[in-house]
């Protein structure tokens, strides 16, 4: 990747990453968990997870569909109006031979059509506010903001407690039962190690007493590569058009307070697209995210210019990188190898999605709509040069994972057994993203 630094921002606010992600719900696909528990996560099928996926969520657009639940705590709800954008890629989509869909969650995922969010009455459901909330007024549960764990207590290998700075200070922490990390894929192996459990000569280059050798903590770094195309637009359908006039902008606002409707109730991605561009996959190997906005890169500032956004991602890469201390200060940033395009599979897919993206955007009705390829632009024509693209533009999807894996007994750098009890130590689990053998 040139040796850029690449943006890969933490959701420090309760309810984690759910509090500021992008509101689109996509599972993983069948073949993903059945993979998990082929690698020693028990319990973790596909058939062994669906029912805590229906027990999750209140989906009443699919109340009828034996894949789905309804009363859960996590509102899923469908995009309540059509875009003429989306409706475009829609149809360009099914001159390719992609099906439509109406539910990426379905039997199958390959297909085009809108997303599901995670929104009730065109607000965010968060983890928060679907599982703590409610839970608020509990005699056992104190909430701490403004806080950050440092590490982990231990008496003996069991752990006892966990240290924490708030306000300043460092406060400590005791547990009767045990502790449970869900700092997230790169906070959540920081803290073992933090605490000692980690691979030994990376712990003793930090001064760090060595609690556990477990090699595989901070391991296994997984990520979905975001790779944007932009263009300019021919008519002024798009969210730009509407966020660069103080006309469309009052539209926008008001449309949300009155109505708790328009483009503020359901994020920038309202349309995705699941396909196969690699000839030795059997399942969809890459997915887009459909903006009706475009920007130099995800949060920032949108272009002047009517634009959208085709963005794609590969599902399954197999590079990994590492999460590593960058010291023994437990306020300090680690240190992130994402290791992207490290395989050669990996960059035969990053250049075959670029390569259908184009198609897409030259296959009508969706030409129509395009004035101007912004990104990589009509200068990048061959292999190497949509390579070379994604070296210089690939970011992060916000999608982390892997860094705590669970895995079989005999596997060494398995952290965690199948029960996501930190191996070797008693009393830690860790449950968060960080637990995948691979991301989905």
């Amino acid at each position: 990747m040139g040796g850029r630094s690449i943006y890969w921002p933490r959701g420090r606010v309760l309810g984690g990453c759910s509090s500021i992600n992008g509101l689109v719900v996509v599972r993983g696909q069948r073949e993903d968990y059945d993979g998990w528990a082929a690698r020693g996560a028990t319990g973790w099928s596909w058939q062994d997870v669906l029912p805590y996926f229906k027990k999750l969520e209140d989906n009443q657009p699919f109340a009828a569909d034996p894949l789905h639940g309804t009363g859960g705590p996590v509102t899923i709800s469908s995009i309540p109006r059509k875009h003429e954008l989306i409706e475009a890629v829609k149809a360009a989509g099914r001159a390719l031979g992609v099906p439509e869909t109406d539910d990426f969650n379905g039997a199958s995922q390959e297909g085009v059509g809108y997303f599901q969010l995670t929104t009730r009455n065109g607000m965010r459901v968060s983890a928060a506010k679907a599982y703590l909330a409610p839970a608020r007024a509990r005699p056992n549960l104190t909430i701490f903001t403004e806080a950050q764990a440092r590490r982990v207590l231990f008496e003996g290998m069991r752990a006892s407690g966990v240290e924490l700075s708030i306000g300043g200070g460092i406060k400590t922490l005791k547990a009767r039962r045990g502790v449970i990390l869900s700092a997230g894929a790169v906070q959540s192996p920081q803290l073992l190690m933090l605490s000692g459990i980690g691979p030994a000569a990376h712990l003793q280059e930090h001064g760090i007493a060595v609690k556990l050798d477990s090699p595989g903590v901070g391991g296994n770094l997984q990520d979905h590569l975001q790779l944007r195309l932009l263009y300019r637009c021919t008519k002024p359908i798009t969210t730009n058009d509407a966020l660069n006039s103080l006309a469309g902008r009052l539209r926008m606002g008001l449309e949300y307070l009155l109505f708790r409707g328009g483009p503020l109730a359901i994020g920038i991605n309202q349309g995705g697209l699941f396909t196969r561009v690699l000839p030795e996959s059997q399942t969809p190997d890459i997915q887009f995210h459909i903006g009706t906005l475009s920007a130099d890169m995800a949060g920032g500032k949108v272009h002047a210019h009517s634009g959208f956004t085709l963005s794609v991602c590969q599902l399954r890469p197999e590079s990994t990188g590492t999460v590593r201390l960058g010291s023994a200060d437990p306020l300090a940033p680690p240190k992130i190898s994402a290791n992207y395009l490290a395989t050669e599979t990996d960059r035969r897919c990053a250049v075959a999605s670029l390569k259908f993206a184009r198609e897409l955007a030259a296959t009508e009705p969706l030409r129509r709509y395009v004035a101007e390829e912004k990104l990589p632009g009509p200068g990048v024509t061959d292999d190497e040069g949509l390579l070379a693209f994604a070296r210089e533009y690939g970011a992060t999807i916000f999608h982390p994972a892997g860094t705590c894996r669970m895995g079989a007994d005999d596997d060494r750098d398995a952290v965690l057994d199948a029960r996501l009890r930190v191996r070797g130590v008693e009393g830690l689990w860790v449950a968060d993203c960080s637990v995948m053998p691979a991301v989905t």
